[in-house]
């Protein structure tokens, strides 16, 4: 079977400078942690141009860091052609949610995009604020820690999803490669009958020559050479 290409995965704030850098730093993690480096590809973006170049927030890099996340990020704007190649569209709040699937080129594109929360089961879509990560931006350093926390019990539910899917898409792909192999030898079976069949016509065919060819056994000119 060939490699799978890999699961692409991208996380959306506002400006791709606190919230979706914090959660791709994460879940890069979690998934190097599953064995599944070379597998998942993981970036984020946000849904404005604000900050594009800029690096992560100063207190998101000092929290990721100091609970041993790695980091190194540049921000960007996310672009509409990009729905082509992604698998997941990862929204930290339900403004992204709505502006996204607003973006989305088509019906199938839209489907992609999923709040970050929504894979924590513990997660309470009826409190303030729904099953949104709040934006840390305007706050202090616990305010980016509560981030972290809502990023990592929302990562865990993700990854399964991730796994899922990878199994799912491993297991079509193994089913049409046997559906190809077993094409492929019916058409050898068929084509090696064909020449058999072939071969069986032309000797069918030699022996009813060299039979109109021989002398009559019987008859007047029986025992005469042939002239």
């Amino acid at each position: 079977m060939r490699d799978p290409s890999p699961y692409r995965v991208c996380f959306v704030c506002t400006g791709n400078i606190c919230r979706s850098p914090m959660a791709e730093s994460v879940f890069r993690s979690h998934a190097g942690e599953a064995g599944l480096d070379g597998r998942v590809e993981v970036d984020s973006a946000g849904t404005g141009p604000w900050h594009e170049g800029d690096g992560a927030d100063r207190r998101a890099i000092d929290v990721l860091t100091a609970h041993g996340y790695e980091q190194d990020h540049i921000a960007r704007q996310f672009r509409a052609e990009w729905f082509d190649h992604l698998d997941l569209v990862i929204a930290l709040d339900s403004g992204h949610l709505h502006e996204l699937r607003a973006l989305a080129p088509t019906p199938r594109d839209a489907a992609k995009v999923r709040l970050l929360r929504s894979y924590d089961p513990d997660a309470d879509q009826d409190a303030l604020g729904g099953l949104d990560v709040p934006d840390p931006y305007f706050g202090g350093t616990d305010d980016f820690e509560e981030c972290l926390e809502m990023i990592e019990a929302a990562s865990g539910g993700l990854l399964d999803a991730v796994v899922a899917a990878l199994d799912a898409e491993g297991t079509a792909e193994e089913a049409a490669e046997k559906v190809t192999e077993e094409a492929a030898r019916g058409t050898e079976g068929a084509e090696s009958a064909r020449s058999t069949e072939s071969a069986q016509s032309a000797e069918s065919a030699e022996h009813t020559q060299d039979a109109q060819d021989a002398p009559a056994a019987d008859g007047p000119d029986a025992g005469k050479e042939p002239v």
